[in-house]
């Protein structure tokens, strides 16, 4: 793949029907569950799969834990949403990281997105959304490496390049992984954390306003949020990030956020980036349009009519 091939792919999707599918550590914090929802919902996406990945922290007992409540809590979104037809579509996903660079993981859903990949071509990609550690994503380009061009992957994880560190939880709990996609040469799309979607915050007022009472869904959603924001802020001022979301939105159109082209960086275990400007281009959004993209969030999971 030449990387003028590459750069064409990585022009935000025109038209309905956008098929993608949607990599996931659901149970690890409140802002999966609105990027679940908007894609689910959203009369632009086909999502095909949904995947559980793992995590580990203070809501898991071990990746394989945090993997396995996160395939809960996606089938429990679903029935909130009343889409029992797509619970046949979310597969488990790697029961932990990678053990070197070179060996992937095995599990349902790096298959599935092995399998289901080679039904799309270079000239019409699908696109693969991850919003976790990106551990079931670089097993399947491990495990059928032809992939690579045929999707386009959308990646949450590590910091802004003039961030001090990458010190990031998607980023952190599996480097490795990180390193098979940056390295893998599919057209890859990073939406960094600190000091470009951090940008994308919430407030409990301005959940109550456009969601509360607009369906179990949402009800569901701003309880949960503020019943997690209370733990850290005991009764302060406080504002949440649910920045999932916009690896979602990047999919939606341009208007939503700004990006730029850059020589994909490398990963390193050290928590920081190298830079080689011989490498392979990739796209890595730079600004947030905060408002448009949440008016659209809120469009999309509280309808008017």
């Amino acid at each position: 793949m030449t990387d003028i091939e590459r750069l064409k792919k990585l022009q935000v999707p025109a038209g309905d029907s956008i098929p993608c599918v949607l990599d996931t550590d659901a149970y690890n914090e409140i802002d999966d569950q609105y990027a679940i929802a908007l894609l689910v919902k959203h009369e632009r996406t086909d999502l095909k799969a949904i995947y559980a990945c793992p995590f580990f922290n203070e809501n898991s007992s071990s990746p394989e834990d945090g993997m396995e409540k996160s395939y809960g809590e996606i089938l429990n979104l679903l029935t909130l949403m009343g889409r029992e037809d797509m619970k046949k579509n979310v597969f488990r996903g790697s029961r932990g990281y990678l053990p070197d660079e070179k060996t992937p993981v095995q599990s349902g859903a790096a298959r599935h997105l092995c399998d289901i990949a080679m039904q799309f071509t270079p000239e019409n990609p699908l696109y693969v959304v991850s919003i976790g550690c990106i551990t079931n994503v670089a097993s399947a380009l491990l495990m059928r490496p032809e992939i690579a061009d045929r999707i386009v992957v959308v990646w949450l994880g590590g910091h802004s390049y003039s961030w001090p560190d990458t010190n990031e939880f998607n980023m952190k709990q599996d480097v490795a992984a990180a390193r098979v996609v940056f390295d893998s040469g599919c057209p890859l799309v990073q939406l960094p954390c600190m000091g470009v979607v951090s940008a994308f915050y919430t407030t409990g007022p301005e959940l109550e306003y456009w969601l509360k009472g607009k369906n179990p869904l949402c009800d569901y959603l701003v309880s949960h949020t503020a019943g997690t924001a209370e733990k850290y802020a005991k009764g302060k001022v406080w504002s949440r990030v649910i920045w999932d979301v916009t690896a979602a939105g990047w999919l939606l159109g341009e208007r939503f956020m700004r990006s730029e082209i850059v020589h994909a960086p490398i990963p390193g275990y050290d928590n920081r980036y190298s830079f080689d400007g011989g490498r392979h281009l990739m796209l890595c959004v730079t600004h947030i349009n905060r408002d448009a993209l949440m008016g659209e969030l809120f469009r999309v999971l509280a309808p008017t009519s």
